[in-house]
């Protein structure tokens, strides 16, 4: 069985909504889990959120997404030492993907750089579900909300797929279609945990 496991994908894919689902389902079915998620909401997860919403330098919202994380990576290691199946929508591959589309034009390989800066100071999941949907689907799901962060734009949220696909390399990921119908993908997800 699986115990730690984050949900990643662009905003729209579906992962927070799968996730929810996912702990709920778990947690009916008797299992000792945890539904977590980043940007946290401790002190430094709200300068992260701060970051974002005021558009901050790439640089400045990197460093307080990684210092959220070793923060949140004490939690995290807690709750599996206690033996719960630990779910987190958003994690690393968030800001691998996030951010270095926000980089791409001020350093070199700016995945490998933020690799580096959160090498040996994080917890490396188990699974990680990489929630795949074209960027225009994805923004057709979230048009109705109040107010759209600047992530949420045709043209970021294609280079932030594109970075996503470069990322999902190796058995701890696994892609899924995320047109697919919810119950469906919530069932996906149960089963490849459980195994």
């Amino acid at each position: 069985m699986k115990r730690f496991i984050t949900f990643e994908g662009i905003d729209g894919s579906g992962k927070s909504t799968v996730s929810k689902l996912v702990y709920e389902k778990l947690k009916n079915n008797g299992y000792d889990v945890v539904l977590t998620f980043e940007p946290t909401n401790s002190w430094i997860g709200k300068i992260v959120q701060k970051n974002i919403k005021t558009q901050s330098d790439p640089f400045e919202t990197s460093f307080t997404f990684i210092a959220d994380r070793v923060d949140h990576c004490k939690k995290i290691k807690k709750w599996l030492d206690e033996g719960k199946i630990v779910l987190c929508d958003r994690y690393a591959e968030s800001t691998y993907a996030y951010q270095a589309a926000q980089m791409q034009d001020i350093i070199d390989k700016p995945i490998k750089w933020l690799k580096e800066l959160s090498k040996n100071h994080i917890i490396i999941p188990d699974r990680i579900f990489l929630f795949v949907i074209k960027p225009k689907d994805a923004l057709a799901r979230i048009k109705h909300r109040d107010e759209l962060i600047h992530f949420e734009k045709i043209d970021f949220l294609a280079k932030v797929h594109k970075n996503y696909l470069a990322l999902a390399r190796g058995n701890r990921f696994l892609k899924l279609d995320a047109t697919k119908k919810i119950d469906e993908l919530v069932r996906i997800c149960i089963d490849d945990i459980i195994k």
